[in-house]
């Protein structure tokens, strides 16, 4: 036995184990099918001794009622078989389909609890495919291995069937089951390579398909539909071309191993026949051989599709448990904040020596290699950041500084690699888990909205069961937060207001009024720490100063980092931060930065400038 054999026999165990009872009725359900066929020879045989023989050959008169007894009995053991086959094939589908939705639940809890910087690493596609065929392909095996423990079963009991009835016949039809056993072990090793190729591609194919329709907007303005549907096709193409790889080697194994039960009836026939004719053997001991040899044909292939479908078992196996047992999740501490008497009252913010790297793109197709190492030049170099609490902070910076990596450091969606963040004086990595999600929000500049309600998407998981009541919102909060964010005009002209559906990702919605009701969302929690990253980049500037305005007028005391690059954004800050290529330029008052710092100055007067530009051409 190969190493894919015992290693898809072994997750198959662990299936059995996660579902017992499913399992077990699939394999009771298959010892009664085993023992109702070989019972079934036996009976056939006894048939033709006692009722056909005689009443064939006219040796003597056979009652009606014992060809009717026969009849019956048949038909009880014919019945039960079939009682047998309905359990194995029920129960086995239900117990494979379990432990699909167990491996699922599993693995979407595992991408919610892995680090941002982790999914950075793994395409998405990727690991779609890992939820989608690769459970499949792990379990689909549970479907036959009843089946082919049932086929033990029936081989025992057909074994000593016949061999009570015939040792010599016995002997001949038997030695076609080590023919069997070597076709089918050659058979599952020409296979193992390439069904887990097959596996392989299909993750591939899965990748370049997410690509596709995640970028659709790229691809549709940039005309590129052709080049994608010959990159898709290429995938596809190779994709075909394993599968029939696969499907050759198939087709070759298959006519082989269903032929030698039959080649073994025809030498039991052979020699039978010489056997009755000499007094050796009577007829009904040569049908019972032959007929149980001929039901094993069909039953005995369960162990070449068994074989065949372990590879992709432990293909799917791997790419599933390299998520499941993936170590880069992150740690969580004991430590909470402080009390404070209301969530008005910001939180102290502070970065120490703040370097972060991005990690290493794994490129392995299994997903197996974890994204522990890095590449490239830092994104942020030793960073450090004072907010005093309840002071709003501008985070200013050209494209590609790491303004963008700073928020999501400060919330902890990232680690740093080196340095800390602290909030309140406590490092990040100290606190408990959910202790950052109850004080801080952020808004980012794609802001995401749900297919839900805009009730929903404003208190999204505030409603669940677990949330106290005096923390679940009324509908005048919703709305309080939709006026903050100016999102409550165009919500009242929606028909149904707070039940409107806004859509998949919210496709009845401009980008503008997405991005206001994600500031609603943010705002309706009363966060201590609000971080926007270039959150207001997708409204105009009067509605942008009308929601700053309103934040402002909020009367409460609520740490904001705001990323930004509009005067209108940065004039409502008391510091400005200037970040360039990860590192901080300088920070101070805004007038200050503009006198002194000639990078500052052109940041934020490109925008005035090229207004007049456009206005002076108009």
């Amino acid at each position: 036995m190969n190493g894919t054999f015992v290693a898809g026999l072994r997750v198959l165990a662990r299936g059995a184990r996660a579902e017992p009872r499913l399992f077990g009725v699939a394999v009771v359900g298959s010892v009664v099918y085993g023992v109702g066929t070989a019972a079934s020879g036996w009976l056939v045989g006894r048939v033709t001794d006692t009722v056909v023989v005689p009443a064939v050959t006219g040796s003597r008169a056979v009652p009606t009622e014992d060809v009717v007894r026969a009849g019956l009995v048949l038909l009880a053991v014919t019945v039960v078989t079939v009682v047998g086959v309905l359990l194995r094939r029920i129960w086995a589908g239900a117990a494979a389909f379990a432990l699909q939705a167990r491996d699922r639940r599993s693995l979407v809890r595992r991408y919610l609890d892995l680090p941002l910087a982790w999914h950075h690493a793994h395409p998405a596609g990727r690991l779609l495919a890992t939820a989608g065929s690769d459970v499949e392909a792990t379990w689909i095996s549970m479907m036959i291995l009843p089946f082919a423990l049932g086929v033990v079963v029936l081989l025992g009991a057909a074994a000593v069937a016949m061999a009570a009835a015939d040792p010599v016949l016995a002997a001949v039809g038997l030695l076609v089951l080590p023919a069997l056993l070597a076709a089918n072990i050659v058979y599952q090793r020409r296979m193992s390579p390439l069904v887990t190729a097959v596996q392989q591609v299909r993750g591939e194919v899965s990748t370049t398909a997410h690509e596709s329709f995640d970028g659709a907007l790229v691809v549709k303005t940039l005309g590129l539909a052709e080049e994608e549907a010959r990159r898709f096709a290429a995938d596809a193409d190779r994709l075909r071309a394993a599968n029939v790889t696969a499907g050759r080697t198939r087709g070759a194994f298959e006519p082989v191993i269903e032929a030698l039960p039959a080649l073994g009836t025809l030498a039991v026939l052979a020699v039978g026949a010489t056997r009755v004719a000499g007094g050796g053997a009577a007829v009904g001991d040569l049908v019972q051989v032959a007929y149980l040899l001929g039901l094993l044909a069909f039953p005995v292939r369960a162990f070449g599709w068994l074989l065949a479908e372990l590879p992709r078992t432990v293909a799917g196996d791997t790419r599933v448990q390299a998520v499941l047992r993936d170590p880069t999740t992150p740690t969580w501490g004991p430590r909470r904040l402080d009390p404070v008497p209301g969530p008005g009252t910001g939180i102290a913010l502070r970065a120490e020596g703040v370097t972060y790297r991005h990690p290493r793109r794994s490129p392995d197709a299994t997903g197996s290699e974890p994204a522990d190492g890095e590449v490239g030049p830092p994104v942020l170099h030793d960073v450090h950041l004072d907010v005093v609490a309840g002071t709003t902070v501008a985070v200013v910076g050209s494209t590609g500084a790491g303004k963008s990596t700073l928020a999501g450091l400060l919330i902890r969606l990232v680690d740093p690699v080196d340095g800390a963040v602290l909030l309140d004086g406590v490092d990040a990595r100290e606190l408990a888990e959910g202790e950052i999600p109850g004080v801080a929000a952020l808004v980012p500049q794609s802001a995401f909205v749900f297919d839900d309600t805009i009730r929903g998407n404003v208190t999204l998981g505030l409603d669940r069961p677990e949330v106290p009541a005096a923390q679940r919102l009324d509908d005048d909060a919703v709305r309080a937060a939709l006026r903050t964010a100016r999102a409550d005009d165009f919500v009242a002209r929606l028909p149904g207001g707070l039940d409107a559906m806004v859509g998949e990702r919210g496709a009845s919605l401009s980008g503008g009024q997405r991005q206001r009701l994600a500031l609603a969302r943010a705002l309706v929690r009363r966060p201590r720490l609000l971080v926007l990253d270039d959150a207001t980049s997708a409204l105009d500037p009067a509605v942008e100063r009308a929601v700053l305005d309103g934040l402002a007028a909020g009367g409460v005391a609520t740490t904001v980092v705001v990323v930004a690059y509009r005067p209108a954004t940065i004039a409502l800050a008391d510091e400005v931060v200037h970040l360039e290529r990860g590192r901080v330029i300088d920070r101070g008052p805004g007038a200050e930065l503009a006198a002194r710092d000639a990078g500052y100055r052109d940041l934020v007067t490109a925008y005035a400038r090229a207004a007049r530009s456009r206005g002076a051409q108009a």
